[in-house]
C-alpha cells in the first residue's frame, strides 16, 4: 500500500457504472472450514481446491518485506512472530498477503529490526529464511500465502512494473525463483505480479501503467501475461493474482483541454478493472486467474464519490464498473488485495460495512486480504494495535462476520506446544516440543523392520543454490494399517542443517530430522503417501534411514 490517490479529482461516470447494475446471485450461506486441500484454481468466479470444493480466501496483509528492513515489521515488538501469527488465525484470517521487494531477493540481503531476545530463532537469518519459517508455520495452522511484488526497490513503489534500476527481466526472473523455491509447497498459492500499476503523465502524453493500449512498454495487461506465463512454465499449480490500473489510458485526464476523448473514470491504484472484459490477460494455463483490485476509503484519498448525496447507495455502482462486473458476470474471480481505512472519519466505517456486505457472506463470497495487521501503516492503521499484540475491536467486529477461519488456529497464549515450529532453531539449540527423534510415537501399528512391509520413501531433490538446496521426501505407508499419529525421520551427515519445512511439523536434533503429523492431518492410511517438502543448508544430500514411526522404509525410483 502507498499513495493510492487517483490521478485527479474526477468523479465516476455514473452512466457507465448504471450499465453494471446487476444484483450478484449469492448461494446459501455456508461456511467452510478452513482453505481447501491441495492446490487451488478457479472455476468461473469461484476459487475452488483439488476436490473441487469452493475456498473463499479471507486474509491479512503483514508488510515490512518490501521495505529497507527488508523482514516483517512487528518483529521489533515484544510479541513473538509465531504468537501473531497464532492471534491471525484465531481472529480468522485464513490466508497471509506478503509484500517484498526485489532488494529482498538479493544476494547478501539483510534483514533488519528485529528482537532477538523475543525472537532467537530469527538472529541472522536471511529475509528469505524468515519468509520461510513464516511460510512454513503459518502453512501448520492451514493458512494460505500470497506473495505480492510490491515495490522494485525498498525506497518506493513505481507505476509500471519495471524502473531504470530493476529491469522487466528481473522481476520475472525473481518471480520464476520464488515460484522454485517454493515449489511442492501447497501453503504458497500464487504470485500478485506487481503491486498498484497507475498513471503518469498527463493525457495525451500518458508515461504511466494502461489497459488494453497494446504498447509494450506500458501495456499492464501484456506485462502480466508475460509474468504469469513465465511463472506458470515452472509452478504451474500457482494463482496468478493480477492488479488493475488507475486510468485505463494510464495518463492523468487533462480536464482542462477542452478535449473529452482524453477524460476518463480512473479509480485507486491497482483498482481500476474496468477494461478487463474486453480485454482480458490470457494464461497458457487454464483457471489460474484471479483478478485482485484494492480498494480504500477517505483516510487514504477523499475521492468525489465519497461525497455524492446517494452515498453510500452510490457505491455498488461504483465497485460494479471497476471491478465487480467481473465477478457478477461469472468471468473470473475477485480477490480484493487491500482495502482499509482508520476509520477516523465516520464516512469511512460505512464504507466499510458496505463493501463487506457488497463481498457476500459465507463460503461463496469474494476473496480478500485485510490491508493490515500491521499498525504502522500510516493512512490505515492495522488490525493489530501499536503494541503489536491487543486488536483494534472496531475494525474487527465489521470483518468478523466474513471470516472463515483456518483449520486448526490455534492458541495465542505464546508458541503452542502442539504446533512447533517447522523449521527449527539452530542444532545447538532443538526444539523442545514435537515428538523427540529418540521417542518415536507408539501409537498406529507395531514397529517393524522388514523392508517393503514397513514403507516405501522417494527422495526428490527439487532445487540447488551456493549452501543450500530443496529437496521433498514421499513416504507411502506399506505396514497394512493406518499410522496417527504418523512421524517420518531419517538423518543427514554432520553440517546439513534444515532451514525449513512444509506438510508436517519438521525438526532437527543433532543429525537426525522429524516430520511429525501436523495437527490437520494426523493419520496416514494402508496405502497412503505423504510428501514432506524441506529446505536445508550444506552439501546437497539425500535423507538416510528413513523410518516411518520406527518401520525402516525401502528406497523406491
Amino acid at each position: 500500500m502507498s499513495r493510492r490517490a487517483l490521478a485527479s479529482a474526477l468523479a465516476v461516470a455514473t452512466t457507465a457504472a448504471a450499465g453494471f447494475l446487476v444484483a450478484i446471485a449469492m448461494a446459501p450461506a455456508a461456511l467452510a472450514a478452513g482453505t481447501g486441500t491441495g492446490y487451488l484454481r478457479t472455476s468461473g468466479n469461484k476459487i475452488v481446491d483439488s476436490t473441487g470444493a469452493t475456498v473463499r480466501l479471507t486474509g491479512i496483509n503483514w508488510f515490512g518485506m518490501e521495505t529497507d528492513n527488508k523482514t516483517f515489521h512487528g518483529l521489533w515488538s515484544n510479541n513473538p512472530w509465531r504468537n501473531q501469527i497464532d492471534k491471525m488465525a484465531s481472529l480468522g484470517y485464513n490466508t497471509l498477503r506478503i509484500p517484498y521487494s526485489n532488494d529482498a531477493l538479493k544476494p547478501g540481503a539483510v534483514a533488519t529490526g528485529i528482537n532477538d531476545f523475543v525472537n532467537p530463532d530469527l538472529a541472522g537469518n536471511t529475509p528469505l529464511q524468515i519468509l520461510d519459517k513464516v511460510i512454513a508455520y503459518a502453512g501448520g495452522k492451514g493458512m494460505r500465502v500470497i506473495l505480492d511484488r510490491h515495490r522494485p526497490t525498498s525506497a518506493g513503489q513505481s507505476a509500471l512494473w519495471y524502473t531504470p534500476t530493476v529491469s522487466e527481466a528481473t522481476w520475472i526472473n525473481d518471480w520464476r525463483t520464488l515460484a522454485q523455491r517454493y515449489a511442492g509447497n501447497t501453503t504458497v498459492i500464487g504470485a500478485d505480479l506487481h503491486n498498484e500499476p497507475h498513471a503518469e503523465g498527463t493525457n495525451p502524453n500518458a508515461t504511466g501503467a494502461c489497459w488494453g493500449c497494446g504498447v509494450e512498454s506500458r501495456d499492464w495487461r501484456l506485462a502480466a501475461e508475460r509474468a504469469g506465463n513465465a511463472i506458470l512454465s515452472v509452478q504451474p499449480n500457482w494463482l496468478i493474482f493480477v492488479e488493475g490500473v488507475s486510468c485505463p489510458s494510464g495518463g492523468l485526464s487533462n480536464v482542462w483541454d477542452g478535449d473529452p476523448s482524453n477524460d476518463e473514470s480512473c479509480g485507486w491504484w491497482g483498482g481500476n478493472l474496468s477494461k478487463a472484459g474486453e480485454f482480458p490477460v490470457r494464461l497458457n494455463v487454464a483457471n489460474r486467474l484471479v483478478y485482485s483490485p484494492h480498494e480504500y476509503a477517505i483516510s487514504v484519498f477523499h475521492q468525489d464519490w465519497f461525497d455524492e448525496p446517494d452515498y453510500p447507495a452510490n457505491l455498488p455502482a461504483i465497485w460494479d464498473g471497476f471491478w465487480g462486473y467481473l465477478y457478477k458476470q461469472n468471468i473470473a474471480p475477485i480477490m480484493m488485495g487491500e482495502f482499509g481505512s482508520t476509520l477516523a472519519n465516520p464516512k469511512d466505517k460505512i464504507w466499510l460495512q458496505e463493501l463487506m456486505r457488497y463481498t457476500g457472506t459465507g463460503v461463496n463470497g469474494m476473496s480478500f486480504t485485510y490491508w493490515s495487521w500491521n499498525p504502522n501503516s500510516g493512512d490505515t492503521g492495522g488490525i493489530a494495535l501499536d503494541d503489536w499484540t491487543n486488536i483494534n475491536t472496531e475494525k474487527q467486529a465489521i470483518l468478523q462476520p466474513y471470516l472463515i477461519a483456518p483449520v486448526g488456529g490455534g492458541s495465542t497464549s505464546g508458541p503452542p506446544t502442539s504446533n512447533p515450529p517447522t523449521s527449527g532453531p539452530p542444532t545447538s539449540n532443538p526444539p523442545t516440543s514435537g515428538p523427540p527423534t529418540s521417542n518415536p510415537p507408539t501409537t498406529g501399528p507395531p514397529p517393524t523392520t522388514n523392508g517393503p512391509l514397513g514403507c516405501q520413501v522417494t527422495y526428490q531433490q527439487t532445487n540447488a543454490w551456493p549452501g543450500g538446496f530443496q529437496g521433498s521426501v514421499t513416504v507411502r505407508n506399506m505396514t497394512g494399517g493406518t499410522v496417527s499419529p504418523w512421524s517420518v525421520v531419517w538423518t543427514w551427515p554432520a553440517g546439513v542443517t534444515l532451514g525449513s519445512g512444509w506438510n508436517a511439523t519438521v525438526t532437527q536434533s543433532g543429525t537426525t530430522v522429524t516430520a511429525a503429523a501436523p495437527g490437520w492431518s494426523p493419520s496416514l492410511p494402508a496405502g497412503g503417501s505423504v510428501t514432506i517438502g524441506f529446505t536445508a543448508n550444506g552439501t546437497a544430500t539425500p535423507p538416510a534411514s528413513v523410518r516411518l514411526n520406527g518401520s525402516a522404509c525401502t528406497a523406491t525410483a
